[in-house]
């Protein structure tokens, strides 16, 4: 017996730069974010999309443009039982929200996981929607993202920007 994958792949032009997107009709697989940028010949307009490729384009477009806090996709990772555990309690984290990793352990409970978990949130597929970002060091520090640490303070400043005060 033989699986035909109908996987499809596209590429979307984001803020914090060029994402491929992987996906089929069982959901989305991964959300990358390359360092390469191939806007030009890769870039593929979305009339030509399959609708699980298009929902997700649209979805980070509102995201991107402030106007979207939460996601509403199938998403289809791969990856262990146990990093499938942690990748959905990384969906538990609010938008404008953090959490450090002791307290993402604490609520996959065991605190003695760290180090394990610590390794599944580097190893999420899907960037940005399962929000690894929003996990940050014990004393606050910005540690570990596979994206880069410049993403994931952009991303974070993003979702949490500064309210200048009234002076009067």
């Amino acid at each position: 017996m033989f699986l035909v994958s109908s996987q499809q792949i596209t590429y979307y032009k984001s803020p914090i730069g060029t994402t491929e997107i992987v996906g089929d009709e069982n959901g989305i697989q991964s959300v990358s974010l390359l360092d390469e940028d191939f806007s030009t010949p890769l870039e593929v307009t979305k009339p030509d999309l399959p609708n699980f490729l298009q929902d997700c384009i649209v979805q980070l477009d509102e995201y991107f443009a402030g106007t979207r806090t939460e996601f509403d996709l199938k998403l289809n990772p791969k990856g262990t039982e146990f990093q499938q555990r942690v990748w959905k309690e990384l969906l538990n984290i609010p938008f404008n929200k953090v959490r450090t990793y002791l307290e993402q352990t604490k609520a996959l409970g065991d605190v003695k996981a760290i180090r394990a978990v610590a390794s599944a949130n580097g190893k999420n597929p899907i960037a940005i929607i399962i929000p690894c970002h929003r996990v940050i060091g014990s004393d606050g520090s910005l540690t570990g993202y596979a994206g880069g640490l410049w993403r994931k303070k952009w991303l974070l400043e993003h979702e949490n920007p500064v309210k200048q005060q009234s002076l009067f």
